[in-house]
């Protein structure tokens, strides 16, 4: 660091756009993914249907309301 004003090397060092390696690769919002079991349920009126692999719950509609599934 020279001159003690915390700038350090050209490149190197925060702000630099490389990040500090934590949260890389875990799915959305820095968490694991659940794996391929468990069940999508809709939070309106508590339906509860199979998750299906490759399939976000997110992505489907309650078979008795129509909102969007949420994984449990």
């Amino acid at each position: 660091m020279p001159f003690g004003n915390r700038t350090g090397p050209s490149g190197r060092g925060p702000g630099t756009g490389r990040g500090l390696g934590r949260g890389m690769g875990r799915g959305r919002m820095g968490r694991k993914g659940l794996g391929p079991g468990g069940n999508c349920v809709c939070p309106s009126c508590g339906a509860v249907v199979p998750h299906q692999p490759s399939i976000p719950c997110f992505q489907l509609k309650c078979p008795k309301c129509g909102a969007k599934m949420t994984r449990q």
